[in-house]
């Protein structure tokens, strides 16, 4: 791998290094692409909203769009630049099935010099049978 490639990768490692939010909650990294990432959110005990639904919290599903979508965004970017969430909206479709891994894939459609706009999907391996969708937008921080 050398070149472009090799440049994301390293902002992937980079952003699952520096981001503590992601260990303790168990998020993990999966795939990317030109403009895209892919993460993903293993079931555990402590990530479910009420305990005689086991059904997982929706804040922790929350937290894993945002990351796939800021991690999209540096890879679309092709920088590694701080950035922040200006607006993310999710579209809850049904709750995640107890026990079940969710998997985030968002795509960076389009990245000017200030703004990142993303969208992205929630699944549990189906992306046709999703969880939830996203869409957002970031801004980068650096000045």
């Amino acid at each position: 791998m050398t070149g472009p490639e090799e440049k994301q990768r390293c902002f992937v490692e980079r952003f699952m290094a520096h981001v503590p939010h992601l260990k303790r909650l168990g998020i993990g990294f999966r795939a990317f692409g030109d403009d895209w990432a892919e993460m993903e959110l293993p079931y555990a005990e402590h990530l479910v909203a009420y305990p005689e639904s086991g059904v997982m919290a929706s804040g922790a599903i929350f937290s894993l769009m945002d990351s796939c979508a800021g991690m999209s965004v540096l890879i679309a970017a092709k920088r590694f630049e701080p950035h922040a969430t200006l607006d993310l909206r999710m579209d809850y479709l049904r709750p995640a099935t107890p026990g079940a891994t969710v998997i985030a894939r968002a795509r960076c459609y389009k990245a000017s010099k200030r703004v990142a706009f993303v969208r992205g999907v929630a699944h549990e391996g189906d992306p046709d049978r999703a969880v939830a969708h996203a869409t957002g937008t970031f801004m980068f921080t650096a000045v």
